[in-house]
């Protein structure tokens, strides 16, 4: 007790601290005993609480017990009925049996389900049919509706790993057969109106409104009938859809029928017309087919299609919303059902094989190009039946092969004609380098090849084609070529004549005119060709091949850009230049090349031919030494000059030059170039001009006579040049000869000279290119006028001599480009007036 007297005495020091505290005694004896009521109130209810709260859970444990009591009784009547169905005692037997018979319960459920299912499968296809001839759209709704409960159970199968197969083979086979049935429906009825109009007679027409509009129906019909397959169709497009072909509509297909049948009759039985050897015949058929009926389809069947398939994804596929297209879809197989089974037979005949190929690529293009056909695979194209022979029946490594060994059969032909060989004068133009007959013909053939295999669409094949048959003919003939330039080589040196044992006749045959025509046959097959290449890069054809063979090359991760062929192997085939970023390079790079590289050396030994020859020819003129003994006739005035010239002829040691220069270059004028035989003849020029610079100039003394001998020869050997390869062509090769001509023909003193007239000749003109005379030709062929007079012989030695500066106003009053100062001096070292 102490402790609530202790509270009580808290209580009342914390409330009575001073007498005026008492006052308020009152109140707080009514405080308290109202806290003290409101307490008791308390503890009333929560003693009636807990009272309630122990009833309650006297109540739950009860029934909890009740509870396991029952469980406990249902757990021995589940056993004892668990024992009587099974009749086992054991546990684990007891169960697996249960498990059976509640697995044979779920399949008794899934195969009402079942049944339950193909009751409605059935009752649709059964409101299909009862409504196919009362309204075509109420039979139309069931079949809608099969056709999607049959495509929504396709994934869920996959789901299900398989669960029902026969339900969904049964649905989808109900599915089909109710449509082909109502397309028989639909077709039948077509077919009825067909025939009131005589279809299918070219002439035919729809003449009534009531068969116009009744033409509308039946198609329309179909129509509706299949467009929903169509969506499907381009739904389920894979990513290579060029090579998903178009679905034939239907009412197209009626309508062909009749000329399917028309084609069976002449090109599947034993008709005239029905010939292996002939496949242009049924190709030909085909695009007379289309030319016939093509307005009518477009005039009756095209604005259908129009009003069905405008504003769907089905429009934008020309091979439905063009009727056009959609007839050549529909008569494409029964050309697959004519090709296909006959190609075994074909086969086996190369030439057949061949002539078939190149009748259907015809046709693939007719029907690309003439038809606007893309099989509906837009900016792709359409590959064609070619491809589908070539790629989908794996025919196309026969075809290569077939083509190869006649290509090469057709070279070896061209090779061993008898005339092949020869120079082909007639088959170019008369200005150009002229190549052999072969080598005119192996290009036909190779063009020929490349109009074979142009209308291929695969990229590889054209690339096997290129490579294995084209280049390979160009390596073929460029070895031959080489082959003879290393037999001519051979039979023209010391070493190969000592080996082969060759007689003076066959060497006789290697020289002059005979041995450059073996040479330029050479050298204008290669020119040829190569020229042909160059030309070739820039087609069209071969321009698009390169650029898709670079871009493959660029955007390859791993080295093959062919079925057997590497990116390198087809560089060094084709050009180095394959797989890099450049912008340059071209298909026959590297065959182009190696021909160029041939032209060049050939051309190398035909300059080394002629200036032999040339050397040859002029070895007695070197030999001769006239030059300080001739004397100017006793008519002659002192300095030589255009009117003395008459006086003297050309020496007759100089002649067999001038006609070693007549022969070959009158052979090389009509077998070569203007450009290159100017090369050439350039190269020759130089030889001859060194030749006489070193064994005639350099090594004798001359006269004045001699002097105007030296240009009388010098002249004829120009004008040798000239002839056979064109004005100016001589003085710019032996230019240096004829200003030491003129060095050395100076007269004795300074000689005046009238000026010319305009009425000048041109003979006049040519003499004073080889004086020291006031009119001298500039590099555009025009005349200068030079000073009033020559310089004389005395006045040239002192100022030549005098020193460099002095010399090089000396060589520019005489109007000399091309000799030195010190050259100068050592012509005019030779005139016998100044020697000592």
């Amino acid at each position: 007790m102490e402790a609530p007297d202790a509270r009580v005495d808290d209580f009342l020091d914390d409330k009575l601290q001073s007498l005026a505290d008492l006052e308020t005694l009152d109140s707080l004896l009514s405080n308290v005993q109202d806290q003290h009521e409101l307490l008791r109130r308390q503890l009333q209810d929560a003693e009636k609480d807990f009272h309630e709260s122990k009833l309650a859970a006297e109540h739950h444990r009860s029934s909890i017990r009740d509870k396991a009591a029952g469980f406990q009784r249902e757990q021995h009547d589940i056993d004892r009925r668990l024992r009587i169905i099974t009749g086992s005692d054991v546990s684990d037997d007891a169960v697996r049996r249960f498990e059976r018979s509640m697995n044979k319960l779920h399949r008794l459920d899934v195969a009402n389900g079942y049944v339950e299912f193909l009751k409605e499968v059935d009752a649709l296809r059964n409101e299909s049919l009862s409504q196919l001839k009362i309204s075509d759209q109420a039979a139309l709704g069931p079949l809608r509706q099969l056709q999607t409960l049959s495509a929504h159970l396709v994934p869920l199968q996959t789901t299900a790993e398989g669960a029902a197969p026969h339900l969904l083979d049964h649905i989808t086979k109900t599915t089909r057969a109710l449509r082909n049935h109502i397309r028989d429906a639909f077709a039948a009825d077509f077919e009825g109106l067909l025939k009131k109009i005589y279809w299918p007679r070219a002439d035919v027409a729809l003449p009534t409104p009531a068969l116009q509009q009744e033409w509308v129906d039946c198609i329309s019909r179909l129509l509706d009938l299949q467009k929903p397959e169509l969506q499907v169709h381009e739904e389920t497009s894979t990513t290579d859809s060029s090579t998903k072909e178009p679905v034939i509509l239907l009412p197209v297909e009626v309508l062909v029928r009749p000329l399917e049948l028309r084609f069976r009759y002449h090109f599947d039985g034993d008709r005239p017309t029905n010939r292996i050897d002939k496949p242009e015949y049924f190709l030909s058929h085909v695009t007379d087919l289309l030319n016939t009926y093509n307005d009518f389809f477009i005039d009756n069947v095209q604005p259908i299609l129009l009003d069905h398939f405008r504003g769907t994804d089905l429009a934008m596929n020309p091979a439905y919303i063009d009727v056009t297209s959609a007839l050549i879809t529909s008569l494409l197989p029964m050309l697959r059902n004519k090709i296909f089974p006959t190609l075994p037979q074909v086969a086996s005949q190369p030439q057949l094989l061949s002539h078939w190929m190149h009748e259907i690529m015809g046709f693939d293009t007719i029907i690309r190009d003439d038809w606007g056909y893309d099989g509906g695979h837009g900016v792709q194209g359409w590959k064609g039946l070619a491809w589908e022979v070539l790629v989908k029946e794996d025919w196309f490594g026969r075809w290569l092969q077939v083509e190869r060994d006649f290509a090469l059969s057709r070279y070896e032909a061209i090779i061993e004609t008898p005339d092949s060989g020869l120079l082909d004068y007639d088959s170019v133009e008369p200005n150009t380098t002229k190549p052999t007959a072969a080598a005119i013909r192996v290009n036909d053939l190779l063009e020929t090849i490349t109009d074979r295999y142009r209308p291929l669409s695969s990229f590889q094949q054209k690339l096997r084609f290129l490579i294995d048959i084209q280049i390979n003919i160009f390596d073929r003939f460029h070895a031959r070529l080489n082959d003879g330039l290393e037999a001519y080589l051979t039979l023209t040196t010391t070493v190969g004549r000592s080996v082969s044992g060759i007689s003076r006749e066959d060497q006789d045959e290697l020289k002059g005119v005979k041995g450059l025509d073996r040479l330029c046959r050479v050298y204008g097959s290669a020119d040829y060709l190569e020229r042909a290449m160059r030309d070739w890069s820039d087609d069209i054809f071969f321009l698009e091949l390169w650029d898709e063979l670079q871009d493959r090359a660029r955007g390859r991760t791993n080295k093959t850009i062919a079925v057997d062929m590497t990116i390198q192997d087809v560089a060094q085939r084709t050009s180095s230049a394959v797989g890099k970023d450049e912008d340059t390079g071209a298909l026959f790079d590297e065959t182009a090349n190696a021909y160029r590289r041939l032209r060049v050396r050939t051309e190398g030994i035909i300059i080394e031919a002629l200036t032999r020859s040339v050397r040859e020819a002029l070895r007695p003129y070197g030999r001769i030494n006239p030059w300080s003994t001739l004397s100017l006739p006793s008519t002659a005035p002192m300095a030589p000059s255009s009117s003395s010239s008459g006086s003297y002829i050309t020496t007759s040691e100089i002649e067999p030059t001038i006609s070693v220069l007549n022969t070959q270059l009158s052979f090389l004028a009509r077998t070569l170039g203007p450009t290159p035989l100017r090369r050439i003849v350039r190269q020759v020029c130089m030889v001859a001009q060194s030749y006489i610079w070193d064994y005639v100039i350099m090594c004798h003394t001359f006269s004045a006579a001699g002097a105007e001998q030296l240009r009388i020869d010098m002249r004829a050997l120009v004008a040798a040049v000239n002839r056979w390869t064109g004005a100016g062509q001589g003085e710019v090769g032996l230019k240096k000869i004829i200003e030491g001509v003129v060095i050395l023909g100076l007269p004795i003193k300074r000689q005046s000279k009238p000026a010319k007239t305009d009425e000048s000749s041109d003979a006049e003109d040519e003499d004073d290119a080889w004086e020291n005379a006031e009119a001298l030709q500039d590099g555009n062929g025009e005349q200068q006028t030079g000073k009033s007079g020559s310089i004389g012989l005395w006045e040239a030695e002192r100022r030549v001599f005098a020193d460099d500066e002095s010399a090089r106003e000396v060589l520019e009053e005489l109007g000399l480009e091309v000799l030195s100062e010190g050259e100068a001096r050592s012509v005019l070292k030779k005139r016998i007036e100044l020697s000592s």
